[in-house]
């Protein structure tokens, strides 16, 4: 499940902006909150990942390697996501230990210029 439509910004192995637009057409939102359709956090968090992943995956020393999600923290939820939203999505890595592959990155999703999540986002490459 591809949650990222474009790339707006990369600088490799720093940070990434990128957009995703949230089709109202979605099979998830047949039952997610019938009546008041709203896109579930676990999309939102996932859309992280996936901009972290690029961010991770422009850097020559990861060059041949698959990103694995290890995990999230911090995650908070200040707006609700709608049918028909675009996503503005920002990683920025935090921090690395290089040695083990390990990387963090600090990650916002915007809709409509609004904070609407920020995560830090932990993947391993492999």
């Amino acid at each position: 499940m591809l949650l990222i439509d474009e790339v707006n910004e990369l600088i490799p192995g720093q940070r990434i902006t990128a957009t995703f637009w949230v089709d109202p057409a979605r099979e998830i939102f047949k039952g997610h909150c019938p009546g008041a359709p709203v896109l579930p956090g676990v999309y939102t968090m996932e859309a992280t990942a996936q901009a972290t992943d690029l961010v991770l995956m422009t850097k020559p020393a990861y060059a041949d390697k698959v990103p694995l999600f290890l995990g999230i923290n911090n995650v908070k939820f200040r707006k609700k996501i709608l049918p028909g939203d675009t996503l503005e999505i920002h990683a920025e890595l935090l921090s690395e230990r290089a040695k083990k592959a390990i990387a963090t990155c600090k990650c916002a999703v915007y809709t409509a210029g609004d904070l609407a999540a920020e995560t830090g986002v932990t993947i391993a490459m492999r």
